[in-house]
């Protein structure tokens, strides 16, 4: 039997794990019997560290105890604080990690520890590191960093290998917006190309509409944010729930918070109609169509070229992104799979390959480097020396795994050093790309200027990078792995990390369904009349003691009564856009 190797989609809004089970990748319900599990990390009143629904909706009431988006924070320096407790990026990645591993181990009745994670195509090299790193933390052994557009493309490829076809896949997800290119031809999926916005997704359409909403007030949301957390957590809540409520229909409502964050029955209430939201986020839409033009012209394509579009990320439930799309390609874009769900099926995909699973032992998958890779030059005009140009070694949309060399030459007689200063970007000086490292070469013999370095770049499937420099004239060659901002933990320091993970104090899985109740419970007694609130203090009562007694029996019944009643007031939060499905295609 092959070894088990999970897919995971670790997201900006919601992640996700599947696996390759008989003949096809599924994915794996959590704790609450749900295939998504929310982004966020949370250490409630108890201090026990809560993570997926439960801590979204401990966001709600209290936002300094939760924390969420922080992918968006991979690769640079930045912690926070929740309850006393201090998280690096790579920290609460690993507990989303942690949870979804416990998923899919509870689903297999054994343990898993190998794991393929999607990255958005355009994440750089620190955060590809980053989530190595947050991979290690959680007890995995990461096989490969995949990008997500290529996931959904090995999703929709494993679907219908045989079809010769060229796809667009547009991924807009809750916080990147990634397209890629690509080829599809009797079991070859080739990348061709790939773009992308590293902070443009459905959590900017919602914080959009939630900075609109407050003007109208008369309230600028970033004072708001500062003031009074409470309220606007409250806020974007209500305008997530109105930009999905817009998906269906032309007008909505939304209710607005007062400064401690309440809802009363005489909230004042906001009419946004679909209309008014696409002149709000028209910005965000332009800035959609740059990575599509760009990807189109790598891979040297015209938008007629395009046999499919695919849609990928929940954010492209959007009536005006898909109406965009279509508008730009002259047909309608396509979803057969849930575009929640596709890029971790397509993780299972890649995660079979791994494994040699025998369903996917004739499929082929191809990748690029999203972006040019090289280094810090001098050029010489005239007489005059100029300092700071980019010299790139790797080309972005370069087919990998790849490995490249440039010479390079001492600018000085007797030059003993040459500093090799590493950067990621496509812009011509240095000054505007990304800074990756740098390190020296020693040992040059003496001589008049222009003698030869070789400079060679290896991009691994990983997306992580090595270089190495050769002096010619000696053959001493010196190898750096590139690492930033101490991204590339030492083995002692991830062993550190993992003792601190496992010391954190966190519920029993078998728990999670009765946490999110009471969480979820108290947060509508915060929102609901009187009325309402003496029934749910009620209930609530009621079912904290049934769990005080420990009797399973007394436990259900207080449970499914606090359940349905809190069903009545609120439907249980579901796509309704989406189709039955038990997680299969």
């Amino acid at each position: 039997m092959p070894d088990l190797v999970m897919g995971i989609d670790l997201g900006t809004t919601n992640s996700a794990v599947a696996m390759i089970t008989e003949d096809e990748p599924r994915l794996i319900s959590n704790a609450l019997g749900e295939r998504l599990t929310p982004s966020v990390v949370g250490v409630d009143l108890d201090g026990h560290v809560v993570v997926g629904r439960t801590a979204r909706e401990l966001m709600v009431t209290h936002p300094d105890r939760c924390v969420s988006q922080f992918k968006r924070k991979m690769g640079i320096e930045w912690k926070t604080r929740l309850a006393g407790q201090s998280f690096t990026p790579e920290e609460l990645s690993a507990l989303i990690l942690r949870s979804l591993k416990q998923d899919a181990e509870a689903f297999h009745g054994e343990p898993i520890d190998r794991a393929v994670i999607t990255v958005p195509a355009y994440f750089n090299d620190d955060q590809r590191k980053a989530t190595l790193t947050a991979g290690r933390i959680a007890g995995l052994k990461v096989e490969r960093i995949l990008n997500e557009p290529t996931a959904a493309a090995l999703a929709y490829g494993f679907r219908d290998p045989g079809s010769e076809r060229v796809l667009l896949i547009f991924d807009l997800g809750g916080g990147t917006c990634d397209v890629s290119v690509v080829d599809v031809m009797d079991g070859t999926i080739e990348v061709r190309a790939s773009s992308g916005e590293g902070i443009l997704g459905g959590e900017d359409f919602t914080r959009t509409m939630a900075a609109r909403v407050l003007e109208r007030c008369g309230q600028g949301f970033e004072r708001a944010e500062m003031q009074s957390p409470t309220l606007v957590s409250r806020m974007l809540w209500e305008c997530e729930t109105a930009k999905r409520v817009l998906s269906r229909h032309d007008s909505t409502t939304v209710r607005i918070p007062d400064r401690s964050g309440r809802i009363g029955d005489d909230a004042r209430t906001e009419t946004i109609t679909r209309a008014e939201f696409g002149q709000w986020t028209e910005s965000l839409m332009a800035r959609m169509e740059v990575p599509i033009r760009r990807a189109l012209g790598d891979a040297g394509l015209k938008r007629p070229d395009v046999n499919e579009v695919i849609l990928v990320g929940g954010a492209t439930r959007m009536p005006l992104v898909v109406e965009r799309i279509a508008s730009m390609f002259s047909k309608p874009p396509l979803c057969g799979l849930n575009p929640d769900e596709v890029v971790a099926l397509g993780a299972a995909v890649q995660a079979g390959l791994i494994a040699r699973e025998a369903s996917v032992e004739d499929l082929v998958v191809t990748d690029v480097a999203p972006f040019s890779l090289g280094i810090n030059v001098a050029k010489t005009f005239g007489l005059e020396r100029r300092e700071g140009y980019f010299l790139p070694i790797i080309h972005r949309n370069t087919t990998i795994p790849v490995s490249r060399v440039q010479s390079i030459q001492t600018l000085h007689p007797n030059q003993r050093t040459i500093s090799i200063q590493i950067y990621q970007g496509e812009a011509r000086k240095i000054a505007d790309n990304l800074r990756l490292g740098e390190f020296d070469v020693n040992g040059i013999p003496l001589g008049p200027a222009g003698q030869l370095v070789d400079v060679r770049f290896t991009y691994d499937l990983n997306g992580v990078l090595e270089v190495e420099a050769t002096v010619s004239a000696t053959r001493r060659t010196i190898t750096h792995v590139v690492t930033r901002h101490a991204r590339g933990l030492s083995a002692a320091e991830i062993a550190k990390a993992v003792k601190a993970m496992q010391a954190l104090k966190t519920h029993p899985r078998e728990e999670a369904e009765n946490r999110f109740l009471l969480r979820r419970a108290e947060r509508l007694f915060g929102e609901l009349g009187a009325d309402a609130r003496q029934i749910i203090g009620s209930l609530l009562d009621g079912f904290e003691e049934a769990l005080e007694g420990g009797d399973p029996a007394v436990i259900e019944r207080h449970r499914q009564a606090l359940k349905d009643y809190l069903d009545s007031q609120e439907p249980s939060e579901g796509d309704e856009n989406e189709e039955p499905s038990d997680g299969r295609w």
